[in-house]
């Protein structure tokens, strides 16, 4: 067992060497730390991103769109590379102060629209386009309800399960035991709901589902943080498992997963997303 012995300092300071795997990007500073300008394409939406869970859910609400008839909402998505450090340029610091991942720019109206935060992105689409958002009262506060459960818990399961478990330089038993507890939490709390109903919302596709699959889905695949399925007993959780499995199986999903995405087979990576054509010879 590595000593896990801290005491932290009268005033913590930054270190170089204190992010771990994570250190040539974190810092605890916001803004832009290189002048350059983001690309720009022919289509009405540009999303900068990347294929992580966070950067899935957004490629979903558009390519969901696309597969319902709704040609206006074609978009350009232009990866970002969170690893050399392309989100503190000062054209993505424009779009998103915060410098995460997923940020649009929606160009089809009169001024220019910038969204950033995963959820804030979902809403804009469903809302301007009048689907997977339901208009009645009571529907639509249980949708976003279930979104911002999934906004407000994805920390606990991406930095916090994922970060010790996978990432930290060192393994401590305390965080891992902590987020390892409270990942089992939040699926068994999405298990409990999906034994009742078909999807997180109701009976109805909406985008509280769309939140939610990239980030529990790659557990019941076994496809994120090594053997985090079988460390955290995924298997157990037979309603998420049914209902993730659904999700993940719906075409415009599909190609949403392959968007941004430079990892796996070639036949499974869109790096850049322009038009449908962008899909052809490919795994989906």
């Amino acid at each position: 067992m590595t000593d896990t012995t801290y005491t932290p300092p009268e005033v913590w300071t930054h270190d170089a060497e204190n992010g771990g795997k994570f250190a040539n990007i974190n810092r605890p500073t916001a803004g832009a730390r290189e002048e350059k300008e983001l690309p720009r394409g022919d289509n009405p939406h540009q999303l900068y991103s990347l294929a992580t869970p966070n950067g899935v859910k957004a490629n979903i609400i558009f390519e969901e769109l696309l597969e319902a008839g709704h040609s206006d909402a074609e978009y350009d998505a232009w990866i970002i590379n969170i690893g050399e450090g392309v989100q503190f340029t000062s054209g993505f610091v424009d779009i998103n102060p915060n410098s995460k991942i997923p940020a649009m720019v929606d160009h089809s109206g009169d001024s220019p629209i910038r969204v950033f935060e995963s959820g804030a992105i979902l809403m804009h689409m469903a809302e301007k386009f009048g689907k997977f958002l339901p208009t009645d009262a009571a529907a639509r506060a249980e949708t976003l309800s279930w979104l911002f459960w999934q906004v407000g818990s994805a920390p606990f399961i991406g930095g916090g399960f994922g970060h010790f478990y996978a990432y930290a330089p060192e393994k401590y038993e305390y965080p891992i035991n902590r987020y390892a507890m409270e990942t089992k939490r939040l699926f068994d709390v999405a298990n409990n709901r999906l034994k009742e109903t078909r999807f997180l919302a109701g009976d109805d596709y909406t985008i509280a589902d769309m939140a939610a699959a990239p980030w529990l889905a790659p557990f019941t695949t076994g496809e994120i943080y090594g053997e985090a399925k079988k460390f955290l007993s995924i298997d157990e959780y037979e309603a998420v498992n049914r209902w993730a499995s659904e999700v993940m199986d719906r075409p415009a999903v599909k190609r949403a997963k392959m968007v941004n995405r430079t990892w796996g087979d070639e036949d499974t990576q869109v790096p850049n997303r322009h038009s449908s054509a962008d899909f052809d010879g490919k795994a989906v």
